[in-house]
């Protein structure tokens, strides 16, 4: 499929369980899409909501319970339908091989970065995954980067400690940045860490690429339930590059 402009069934091919509130469903679909693209995923007669994309080939989505649409597809079974549609949106643009390149996920904002580390992983000169998470059990797909290849270096940070370093994205980013280990940030998360991630690459001279978070409703640009600084997160983004100060699409 290049690219679905209605919602179109599919079927649920397997079903991951990666901690409490999370699961990745695996579709019997493909798309045309890059990482940091997205698409509306919908049950008849109740809600559509947007869902990064983890791969492509075949579809793959990371869903977390958080709220009823979500909670209902948690009960969802192999063979049961799903309906999507897309991909929307700009994904992540990597310009240049043998990249030092920073991937940075908050909480379940490591589902597009995953794929993107896959498919960089035998073009960049290093890779740094940093994780961020409340706790150990909010931890999400640790052990698929772990186990990747060509191997990534892996850095996990929760706000109590109770896995990898105590604190925030930014603590383990941070002295990268300032050894000059880092060429480019690429990041999908909450707001505010994003924000943080931005001023951080702005003070050290690296550009960054950061997906940022909206409520996508329409998915085209029509409604501007997504608009974040004068962009319409669901075109202009959801992935947008900042270099010195400047923010533009990626």
């Amino acid at each position: 499929m290049d690219r679905l402009t209605l919602p179109t069934a599919t079927r649920i091919a397997a079903i991951e369980i990666d901690n409490y509130r999370t699961k990745t469903f695996v579709l019997d679909a493909r798309l045309d899409a890059l990482p940091g693209q997205f698409v509306m995923a919908w049950l008849p007669r109740f809600d559509e909501k947007p869902f990064s994309l983890v791969s492509a080939d075949p579809v793959t989505l990371m869903i977390t319970a958080v709220g009823p649409f979500t909670t209902l597809v948690h009960q969802l079974a192999v063979g049961d339908r799903l309906w999507i549609r897309g991909p929307f949106g700009r994904g992540f643009d990597v310009a240049s091989d043998q990249q030092r390149q920073a991937l940075v996920g908050g909480g379940y904002g490591v589902a597009p970065l995953y794929w993107l580390a896959q498919q960089q992983a035998a073009k960049a000169a290093a890779i740094h995954v940093v994780i961020g998470a409340r706790t150990k059990r909010d931890v999400l797909y640790a052990e698929r980067f772990a186990r990747q290849v060509p191997p990534v270096t892996l850095h996990i940070t929760t706000e109590d400690g109770t896995a990898g370093t105590r604190g925030v994205v930014t603590d383990a980013l941070e002295p990268l940045l300032a050894s000059r280990q880092i060429d480019g940030v690429y990041a999908c998360g909450p707001h505010g860490m994003l924000a943080a991630l931005e001023r951080l690459g702005t003070e050290h001279g690296v550009p960054c690429q950061l997906s940022w978070e909206a409520y996508m409703r329409c998915a085209i640009g029509i409604c501007g339930a997504c608009e974040h600084e004068g962009h319409v997160l669901c075109m202009d983004g959801p992935v947008l590059r900042t270099l010195q100060g400047m923010v533009a699409p990626a």
